[in-house]
C-alpha cells in the first residue's frame, strides 16, 4: 500500500514490490497508486473543493491549453503539506531513478465537460522538475481527460491512461525524450485533479517564500 494520510506517508511493500514497480515504470513510463489519498483526507479536500473558487487559466510556453484553476484554500494546503514528505520523496526516487527530490509543488485544476479544456504536448522540463503527479479528485467517473505520453523524436504515443479512480494517483516520467498531454473531457462530469511535480534543489519553505499569499503564510506556519 502507498498512501498519504494524517499520520504521514505510508508504504507497506517489500523489496520485491519495489523492483516490480521500477520495472513497470521503465516499461510504461507511469505508475498508478490506487487509493493514494486516505479517505478522511479525501473527504476534507472534496468539501473544500465544493466551496472553492476556480478561475480560467492558460499556461504559457506549452502551446494550446486551457483549464480552470482553484485558488488556494485549506484543502489544497493539506494535500501540499502531505506531499512534501521525505519518505515519499525517497520512494519516488527509488521507483523512478530520478535525481534527488527536495520539494513537491502542485495545484488543483478542473477540466469541465465539453468546455475545450485540454493540454497540448509538452515536457514540463523547467524549474528542476523530476517526476510529475496527477491525483484524481473527481467524485464521479468522467469521460476523456486521458493522459497520453509520446516519444518526442518519433511523435508516437507510447502510453495512455485515464485516471478515474477517486483518490488514485499517477506518477509519470519527465524527460527530454518524452512529452505528455491531457485530452478534452466530454459529457457532463468534470475532471478535477491535484497535479504537480517533484522538484530538485528548491526546498519546501523556499518554495512558499516565493509565493506570498494568505494561503502560503498559513502553510509556512504549519510547516515550521
Amino acid at each position: 500500500m502507498i498512501r498519504i494520510a494524517k499520520s504521514g506517508f505510508m508504504w507497506s511493500g517489500s523489496k520485491t514490490d519495489r523492483q516490480a514497480l521500477r520495472d513497470e515504470f521503465n516499461r510504461h513510463h507511469y505508475l498508478r497508486f490506487p487509493n493514494f489519498v486516505a479517505p478522511d483526507i479525501l473527504s476534507f479536500v472534496q468539501r473544500e473543493i465544493n466551496r472553492g473558487e476556480f478561475y480560467e487559466r492558460v499556461h504559457t510556453n506549452i502551446g494550446s491549453n486551457k483549464e480552470l484553476c482553484m485558488r488556494g484554500n485549506a484543502g489544497f494546503g493539506a494535500l501540499l503539506l502531505l506531499m512534501n514528505d521525505e519518505n515519499l520523496f525517497e520512494l519516488i526516487q527509488d521507483l523512478t531513478q530520478c535525481s534527488p527530490i527536495s520539494c513537491f509543488e502542485g495545484r488543483i485544476y478542473r477540466f469541465a465537460g465539453d468546455a475545450g479544456h485540454h493540454d497540448a504536448w509538452h515536457s514540463d522540463l523547467a524549474e528542476d522538475r523530476q517526476v510529475a503527479v496527477s491525483i484524481n479528485l473527481s467524485p464521479e467517473p468522467y469521460e476523456g481527460g486521458v493522459l497520453q505520453i509520446r516519444d518526442t523524436r518519433l511523435k508516437q504515443i507510447v502510453s495512455e491512461v485515464c485516471n478515474v479512480g477517486l483518490g488514485d494517483a499517477l506518477i509519470f516520467r519527465l524527460s527530454p525524450g518524452f512529452q505528455h498531454r491531457i485530452t478534452e473531457v466530454k459529457g457532463t462530469v468534470a475532471k478535477t485533479t491535484f497535479a504537480g511535480w517533484f522538484r530538485g534543489k528548491t526546498d519546501f519553505l523556499s518554495l512558499l517564500k516565493n509565493a506570498p499569499s494568505p494561503e502560503a503564510e498559513r502553510l509556512r506556519s504549519s510547516a515550521a
